[in-house]
């Protein structure tokens, strides 16, 4: 009896392993981090840029879109370059979550949209941007070019 117990008792332990044993070995892409949209994030110390992008239909001005996430116990301010040329510094509230380029966000602070005038990309290729702010190290990043083909973005083209 004892031995027919630690059999049945062997054969499912056997067939727990069996059967979890995948995911022990198995890459799993779920656990990884991914742009799930349009574009792009940025890390910059304890500030997440989320859906960074351009929208623009003639390549010449541009409205930037992204989601900012203070995550640290301090207020800062973000610079943001592209092309040589810096955009009015953005104050940034511990704490906080600002959206700019799109309609606004229950729980998020309304704020104006940022027009890049002179950014002379095309929709469809990259804008190298610089963001940076007090006691972070900055970080460059490509940022995409839409135009406005898409209904999410035909309000957002300056």
């Amino acid at each position: 009896m004892k031995a027919r117990l630690a059999a049945s008792a062997a054969l499912a332990l056997g067939i727990a392993l069996g059967a979890s044993g995948c995911s022990m070995v198995t890459y799993q892409a779920t656990t990884e981090h991914y742009d799930a949209s349009d574009g792009v994030s940025v890390d910059v110390g304890e500030l997440d840029l989320r859906n960074v992008l351009v929208v623009s239909d003639d390549g010449v001005d541009g409205t930037l879109v992204m989601t900012v996430v203070n995550n640290g116990a301090d207020d800062v301010t973000l610079g943001v370059q592209f092309g040589g040329d810096d955009i009015e510094p953005i104050k940034v509230e511990a704490g906080s979550e600002l959206v700019f380029g799109v309609d606004q966000v229950e729980g998020t602070d309304e704020v104006e949209p940022i027009v890049l005038e002179g950014i002379d990309t095309l929709p469809g290729a990259f804008l190298p941007m610089f963001f940076e702010y007090s006691g972070a190290e900055g970080v460059e990043k490509l940022i995409p070019v839409l135009d406005g083909r898409l209904p999410e973005y035909e309000n957002l083209v300056p």
